[in-house]
């Protein structure tokens, strides 16, 4: 059985971009989370913190990791987002989803997407 934990709509601020205006001042990213875990036998059964994922010291870590980024480009920024999600034993599979609002004169924000396992 797989239930899943969601970080929504994380508003962060960052350096991120190849362009020289880029790399001169922080930008607006959005950061969507999707965990994978198995809930049902441990932390719903026990209502115990100890048996759940800590989705706000993983919030916690996320934000401070991001905010204190500076990277060429969106996919290797969502590459580490993952890496800090999946470092709870208890998370089996994570989605990141980063988007960049305004990166694109016509459109509301350029995004990418990652999927990663254990």
């Amino acid at each position: 059985m797989t239930d899943r934990i969601f970080i929504r709509d994380l508003a962060l601020r960052c350096i991120i971009g190849i362009y020289p205006e880029e790399r001169e001042k922080i930008q607006d990213v959005i950061l969507n989370v999707e965990m994978d875990v198995d809930s049902h036998a441990a932390a719903a059964a026990s209502d115990n913190i100890e048996d759940a994922v800590d989705y706000k010291t993983i919030t916690k870590q996320l934000i401070a990791f991001v905010e204190d980024s500076s990277y060429n480009l969106i996919e290797t920024l969502a590459e580490r987002c993952a890496e800090i999600c999946l470092a709870p034993a208890k998370v089996r599979r994570v989605i990141v989803t980063i988007d960049k609002p305004g990166a694109l004169r016509f459109a509301r924000s350029v995004a990418v997407q990652i999927t990663r396992s254990k």
